[in-house]
């Protein structure tokens, strides 16, 4: 194989590793160690004495095994891009006794939280034998202005059993020098940083100034988010619990409709900006009439626009934003359930209306069995890179298989519902309600380039990019 480097777009200025092989294949690199430090001493994987290992008839992954990012092609199609498997390599780059971990949670909650912070502590402790990991508190600002919590094998024995996460998380706290500068004063050398697509930006920046500062220090992010809006892997922990739990909320909903004259239940679930949960929980629940999704604009009395539009209209609403830089968005649920009686009182008729916004409660449960599984594999894999030497990556799912992802191509955009994809026409013929989109907005919607819908489909191929 060829390889050759540039920088990725916008303010990321991360190195992108790519190599190019025949019949149009490309694999984009993680860093490596070795790719700034010279002369690193190598040590044998402890997994080779580990008991739990010695069935296993394969479990060193090949440094050559790459998993693609498309699977669906055609028998002329380039081979396209690839990405290097995760799991773990026969040498290591850190001794059991030299590993000083940390781990940091940042952002919103998210079921799988805890999980994901035992099985990080478990896979180090018990594949690696390594003793002295640390929880920083209460997100970025915990490196520089909070306590940290010893974790243990014994202290995280029981909390995948609850929500929320036991070190702690906070938006916003970023100061790249004070937590480098924490990093190499304690002498920690291997940081797992668990968060979106915000959190995974500032991940970015430590890595780069952990190897402008030539720290031996491996920088290992796994992407968080319950709406599932993070790019290129299959889905984010916690969104098969949150899809589940939101099923409860429609049943609720759609007993109270059911059970009154004119009835009408309204529920607001998550996606700031992407309607992932509300997708899949209508179609997993056959219970809903309409699903109005960000993507997807609708009228309402003459008025086009997606919810937050047509309310900005109505609110006049400002650009007041959170400690992470998102936008404080106005409650659109109890803004169309007013719409709805509104238009009740105008034809004078009788209603009775639920409005139903079990966001928090969804947000702060344990994870569900698929979730809790998930989170081991991305745990475990994210630990087997960091000890690989393998830095500046996340660890995610692509097309069924673990991988190492570059940080730039998890922070280069989100991930939305695409509604010219079987995926939304499978929904709206479930449900049987309006496309909302006309012949022009069709034509337009075509025209622009979309990855399919990720989870379920892989059926849209778009050869262009995808």
């Amino acid at each position: 194989m060829s390889g050759n480097k540039g920088t990725s777009n916008g303010s990321n200025t991360q190195m992108m590793k790519i190599e190019n092989g025949a019949d149009g294949y490309v694999l984009e690199d993680v860093p490596h160690l070795t790719d700034y430090l010279v002369g690193l001493h190598t040590y044998p994987n402890p997994l080779r004495s580990n008991p739990a290992y010695s069935v296993v008839k394969q479990y060193f992954v090949n440094d050559d095994d790459t998993v693609p990012q498309k699977v669906v092609v055609h028998k002329d199609s380039p081979r396209g891009t690839h990405f290097r498997r995760a799991g773990p390599r026969q040498k290591v780059y850190f001794s059991s006794d030299e590993v000083h971990a940390c781990i940091v949670t940042c952002g919103g909650l998210c079921p799988g939280l805890n999980t994901v912070i035992r099985e990080i502590v478990c896979a180090l402790y018990h594949m690696y034998g390594v003793t002295r990991v640390l929880g920083i508190e209460g997100g970025y600002r915990g490196f520089y202005s909070r306590n940290t919590i010893p974790l243990t094998p014994k202290i995280v024995n029981d909390i995948h059993k609850r929500g929320g996460t036991v070190i702690g998380t906070s938006r916003g706290g970023h100061d790249t020098m004070k937590i480098v500068d924490c990093i190499q004063d304690r002498g920690i050398n291997q940081v797992y940083i668990i968060g979106g697509d915000g959190t995974q930006k500032g991940a970015a920046v430590i890595f780069e100034e952990v190897r402008r500062r030539g720290l031996k220090v491996a920088i290992a992010g796994i992407p968080k988010t319950i709406d599932n809006d993070i790019p290129v892997i299959d889905r984010s922990f916690g969104f098969d619990t949150a899809v589940e739990e939101a099923q409860r909320a429609i049943n609720a909903a759609h007993v109270e409709a059911e059970s009154a004259e004119n009835g009408v239940g309204v529920v607001k679930l998550m996606g700031r900006y992407c309607g992932f949960i509300a997708m899949y929980a209508t179609l997993a629940s056959r219970d809903v009439d309409v699903c109005l999704i960000p993507e997807s604009p609708f009228y309402l009395e003459g008025e086009e626009g997606a919810g937050q539009d047509l309310l900005d209209k109505d609110l006049s609403s400002g650009n007041e934003r959170d400690a992470s830089g998102n936008k404080l968005l106005a409650d659109n649920g109890l803004w169309i359930s007013q719409k709805i009686k509104d238009h009740f009182a105008r034809n004078k008729l009788s209603l009775t209306l639920k409005y139903i916004d079990p966001t928090y409660m969804i947000r702060a449960i344990p994870s569900n069995a698929s979730d809790s599984v998930y989170c081991t594999l991305l745990a475990q894999s994210c630990v087997h890179g960091a000890m690989a030497g393998y830095t500046g990556y996340t660890s995610g799912l692509v097309n069924g298989r673990q991988t190492y992802i570059p940080f730039h191509r998890i922070n280069e955009k989100q991930n939305h519902v695409v509604v010219t994809d079987r995926m939304w026409a499978r929904l709206v013929s479930s449900t049987n309600q309006p496309s909302f989109l006309g012949s022009v907005a069709i034509a337009k919607a075509k025209e622009e380039e979309h990855p399919p819908t990720q989870l379920l489909d892989g059926e849209n191929c778009n050869d262009e990019k995808y």
